[in-house]
């Protein structure tokens, strides 16, 4: 029986993509049973290949017409179109880009029809689905109309106040991403409405087989930048006291220039930087500048017990050592005789 089932095409046991050079055996078939049988271990990796594969990007920053940005060499829309390429030709196919925020640098109309222009051939060319999320330099107006996003109807707050707020549910499965919209028209500084958290605590109250995702521009974590606290997240407790016990399994947010990370209400939260331009953090403390450099984004692989945040940078250096292709690659690690976890089934 073993035989026949090491002669199968890799994958026939598994509902996941075949890797080449992948051992098709079940997650529970028995390495002792595949010792005695072949006179081999069989080594299974620590974690089965994600549930869920994300690509979050923030703080394009494209400006009305086609120029570098603030008179700096930095462009925006050469820098986007770098990490769409890249994407595409990677071959990854990720469920969604999460966009988190300042799409726009001054919210003009024709910024977001460049935009829509850029993206709309990577999705396709992925295969996956795009989410936009405000940010402070965004106009709520010009992003709904040029980026197709349906006009929601108001969402009540308990004391009946309403919010033209851009918010969305998405669904990935059994994952539920939550767009939030922590702009104030006419502030850089952020805050969460009572008529939002209203909301969110409503759609929070049924929670997701595979758990969720909430988008938020404004990271909610302390500020490593001093000049970054007149911008920042205010009111937080607010959203907090709704956001604990949930099963929201990671905030993803943009908003400072740089990869930060922490928690928050207990949450794992992962501020991406920007495709448009970075932010040094090697300046004397208290100083802020920014930098045509330290461009990126993330990478958010989903698992059952986790969730892993990667930094990707925008530049790309000289080869150290010896580059491994996929398929050489699958071949080391099967003949290392290690074979990929089988993922669990979703609820």
């Amino acid at each position: 029986m073993l035989s026949r089932i090491l002669r199968r095409p890799c994958g026939s046991l598994s509902s996941e993509p075949s890797c080449p050079g992948r051992l098709p055996l079940p997650s529970d078939f028995c390495p002792v049973l595949v010792r005695r049988l072949t006179g081999r271990e069989m080594i299974l990796t620590e974690h089965s290949r994600p549930s869920h594969t994300f690509v979050h990007i923030s703080d394009t920053h494209l400006p009305g017409e086609r120029a570098p940005l603030y008179g700096s060499g930095a462009d925006a829309d050469a820098n986007l179109a770098s990490v769409l390429s890249r994407l595409v030709s990677s071959g990854l196919r990720p469920d969604a880009l999460l966009f988190t925020g300042d799409l726009a640098d001054r919210g003009d109309a024709s910024s977001y029809r460049r935009l829509r222009e850029l993206v709309a051939p990577a999705v396709a060319a992925l295969g996956c689905e795009a989410v936009w999320a405000m940010g402070n330099h965004d106009e709520r107006g010009a992003m709904r109309a040029e980026l197709g996003l349906a006009l929601e109807t108001p969402v009540s707050g308990t004391a009946g106040r309403s919010s033209d707020a851009v918010v969305e549910v998405r669904w990935f499965g059994g994952m539920r991403v939550i767009v939030l919209d922590s702009t104030v028209p006419g502030q850089h500084w952020g805050r969460v409405d009572e008529a939002q958290l209203s909301w969110l605590a409503a759609e929070l109250a049924t929670p997701a087989p595979e758990g969720s995702l909430l988008l938020i521009h404004h990271p909610p974590l302390p500020t490593v930048l001093d000049l970054a606290v007149t911008v920042e997240l205010r009111e937080q407790a607010a959203l907090a006291a709704v956001l604990v016990g949930s099963d929201v399994r990671g905030i993803l947010s943009g908003h400072v220039h740089h990869p930060s990370f922490g928690t928050f209400a207990g949450i794992p939260v992962a501020a991406a930087s920007s495709s448009a331009y970075g932010q040094d953090l090697a300046q004397p403390v208290g100083a802020t500048r920014g930098q045509d450099a330290a461009q990126g984004y993330n990478l958010v692989h989903v698992y059952e017990g986790t969730i892993v945040h990667s930094v990707v940078g925008l530049e790309v250096g000289a080869d150290v050592g010896e580059p491994v292709a996929a398929e050489e690659a699958g071949r080391r690690i099967a003949g290392r005789g290690i074979s990929w976890r089988e993922r669990p089934l979703a609820p």
